[in-house]
């Protein structure tokens, strides 16, 4: 049963009782707070008066049509979206409907599941609508840079307070584009040192053999081409922190030398004996399981242990869905104002295709996408042809989904021998397998070959 916390207001218009009754009995019993009448006029004046975020309304009904109290809701009530239901189904009426206004069309008899299903469909396009107008009427305050209200980033943010003010290591993981760097930075510059250094590093992003050079410095002559000695990042952090993002890329020498770190407070720089204080403290991120990597031995589990003393998970930007439309108004406004224009809305179906969207990039994908259709979108509002490819319905995509694998298979590699004028040693190649595996297979599904 959903929460009664939730109780959206429902109106529930339809000429015969019995199925007012049935209707009102469903969408009470999960957690609606439902209104019924029994005609338009009647409707009308519970509109007048009270504020309903949904109303379902018979088609065909005397005296006034449910389509005129659907132009009626849509031309004198912004916020309230609209199901319609008809016992006499027709192509013309269905579409009528959704010319009207109509955001769900259904035909009676219906299930209770087909009902509560539309249901939450309408009331999602409602809740992106009105996130997406309060993201723009009141901005989101950011967190030191970090934006989300939905439950599990408050949550987020309460280890963030908590972190930085303690000097204690901690580790930040999370898949990539999630805004591990923006926690970190959130953790410094929320805390009582941040007006000392911050020095993020990518571990991977600089190759194993200079990384210690880049960390701890070296003295003149510590190997060919030290002309003269060089701090590395601990030494410019000294004082303040440094993130170490995507530490798990490190190689196993390199972890024991930021393990004495931790221990001991001192770094050795290349070439040097002598062993160098340092007062910083460390931020370390990885997008990787670093339990799965110190079971494999590819990461040293002491290292893990001192890495770990406060632990901070970025959700995936999938699991913050009230997020989504918050971020997308964030970056839909900042990309206008750096191009001196106001910021386009965001059509129901691309708030839509939003909301079903897998996000395998987190936010850093969702940044991208919208400054790119900011960029190229000219008009006042964006709409669902101007979204990447994979954000779309596709006709080819959904179809065939009830082929075999086999069937699968066979099409790629007719496509790909076409791709290559039929150059069987090249198609090979190309499906990574060889010539004499190929040819089995085309005498396997020669009919579909041919």
């Amino acid at each position: 049963m959903t929460s009664a916390a939730k109780r959206e207001r429902i109106l529930v218009v339809d000429d015969a009782p019995d199925t007012l009754e049935v209707i009102q009995r469903n969408l009470t019993a999960n957690g609606y707070r439902v209104f019924t009448a029994l005609g338009v006029a009647e409707a009308i004046r519970i509109l007048d008066s009270t504020p309903v975020d949904l109303v379902i309304t018979d088609l065909k009904m005397p005296k006034v049509s449910g389509l005129d109290l659907v132009r009626h809701i849509r031309e004198n009530l912004r916020d309230t979206e609209v199901m319609m239901i008809t016992g006499y189904p027709t192509v013309e009426g269905a579409v009528t409907a959704v010319k009207t206004g109509s955001q769900e069309y259904l035909t009676k008899p219906f299930t209770d599941e087909e009902l509560l299903s539309a249901v939450k469909r309408t009331l999602d396009v409602l809740k992106a609508r009105r996130d997406v107008q309060n993201a723009s009427d009141k901005p989101p305050s950011p967190f030191c840079g970090l934006i989300g209200e939905s439950k599990i980033m408050r949550d987020v943010f309460q280890v963030i307070g908590k972190a930085a003010s303690a000097r204690a290591t901690v580790l930040i993981s999370g898949e990539s584009g999630t805004g591990k760097e923006l926690a970190a930075r959130a953790i410094h510059y929320s805390g009582p040192w941040a007006s000392a250094p911050f020095v993020p590093v990518n571990c991977g992003g600089i190759p194993e053999n200079l990384l210690e050079s880049e960390l701890f410095g070296h003295v003149k002559g510590a190997f060919t081409g030290a002309s003269e000695s060089r701090a590395g990042f601990f030494q410019v952090a000294d004082g303040g922190t440094i993130f170490l993002d995507e530490v798990s890329n490190t190689g196993i020498p390199m972890q024991a030398k930021l393990l004495r770190v931790l221990q001991d407070g001192e770094i050795h720089m290349v070439g040097s004996a002598r062993p160098r204080e340092v007062d910083v403290r460390i931020l370390a991120a990885t997008n990787k399981n670093l339990h799965t990597l110190v079971k494999n031995e590819l990461f040293r589990e002491d290292l893990f242990f001192r890495l770990n003393v406060i632990t901070i998970s970025i959700p995936p930007l999938r699991e913050r869905e009230d997020d989504v439309f918050l971020l997308a108004s964030h970056f839909a406004r900042k990309f206008a104002d750096e191009m001196g224009r106001t910021a386009p809305r965001l059509s129901d179906d691309v708030l839509r295709a939003l909301r079903n969207y897998h996000w395998p990039g987190n936010v850093r994908e969702l940044q991208n996408l919208i400054q790119r259709l900011v960029v190229m979108t000219e008009a006042n509002v964006i709409e669902v042809p101007e979204l990447p490819s994979a954000m779309r319905f596709s006709a080819a995509r959904e179809a065939g989904l009830d082929r075999t694998l086999a069937e699968v298979e066979a099409e790629h590699i007719r496509n790909v021998l076409a791709s290559t004028d039929g150059n069987k040693v090249r198609a090979a190649k190309i499906l990574g397998i060889d010539r004499k595996t190929l040819r089995e297979k085309l005498k396997t599904f020669v009919t579909k070959l041919t």
